[in-house]
């Protein structure tokens, strides 16, 4: 049995899907009721209270640990998961970490993260380490504005990073929960090109068919903006590395070949498989 967190989101559905589809038992787990596929079963959990994870992780063996940002605040103890699996059974952890603990380590989610690291390599558990810098599902910020205005608006529109798809992520995680040669392994995940918001506008118009106009927002329009879902704190460092991306940010990492035999996907392939979200 492989127990997967997050499982209704951009990596844990594929990646269930994956799993599935490889023939294993796997336990979707989720804050809220959702569809898995046929034969998964799915369990309601919270992972900041990890003690609930109990039923979801009875007779694992394998576990896929995505956290999400709020149990980075006060009082939150994601070790407690780690805890919780070595008691239960489970032998491997694979963790989504991210590639900020390398290349921004000081902000209080990296520090937060890396400490969990540390945690899984001295748990006595197998594990391997993914470090993904960012999302090509980013762009669904956008999905509104291009339904309804056909307009990407977005900060810093001619400076990119090397984003990762999601269906990548996923399919490293699949081969590290399943192959015994990633045990021990830290793989940095980063998409094949450096691609800025302005081409990545470009992407999605010609998956649509139809032009989508590209609209630079101030830095102080863009914190506005994320400032509605997400702290300032968190908006203003996303905006450093955004604006003004470190070497270590812009290298495009050799690990999605390395473990998958194949170069990862480019952002206009993205673009292409979630046009659905645009129109």
């Amino acid at each position: 049995m492989i127990v997967v967190t997050g499982a209704t989101g951009n990596i844990g559905r594929p990646l269930t899907r994956a799993l599935a589809e490889a023939g294993r038992q796997v336990t979707a787990v989720s804050r809220h009721a959702a569809a898995v596929p046929d034969g998964v079963r799915h369990v309601v959990a919270d992972l900041a209270e990890p003690a609930g994870l109990k039923p979801a992780l009875a007779g694992a063996k394998a576990l896929f640990l995505l956290l999400s940002g709020d149990l980075h605040a006060t009082g939150a103890n994601p070790a407690d998961i780690i805890g919780e699996a070595a008691a239960g059974g489970v032998r491997r952890v694979v963790l989504l970490s991210t590639l900020g603990v390398v290349t921004r380590p000081s902000g209080h989610t990296r520090i937060a993260m890396r400490a969990l690291e540390d945690t899984l390599r001295e748990s006595g558990l197998e594990w391997a380490i993914l470090r993904p810098g960012g999302f090509a599902s980013n762009a669904l910020w956008w999905a509104d504005s291009v339904r309804t205005r056909q307009i990407v608006a977005a900060p810093f529109g001619d400076v990119g990073v090397p984003i990762i798809d999601p269906a990548d992520i996923a399919a490293v995680a699949a081969a590290c929960l399943l192959d015994d040669r990633h045990t021990g392994g830290v793989y940095e995940l980063t998409g094949p090109e450096v691609i800025t918001p302005r081409r990545q506008a470009e992407a999605i118009a010609t998956a649509l068919g139809s032009p989508v106009r590209f609209h630079e927002l101030t830095r102080d329009e863009a914190k506005d903006a994320m400032t509605r879902s997400m702290p300032a704190e968190l908006a203003d460092d996303t905006l450093d590395i955004l604006g003004s991306p470190n070497p270590a940010e812009l290298r495009v990492s050799p690990d999605v070949q390395r473990v998958l035999g194949r170069a990862p996907r480019p952002f206009a392939d993205w673009a292409a498989r979630n046009v659905a979200a645009f129109r």
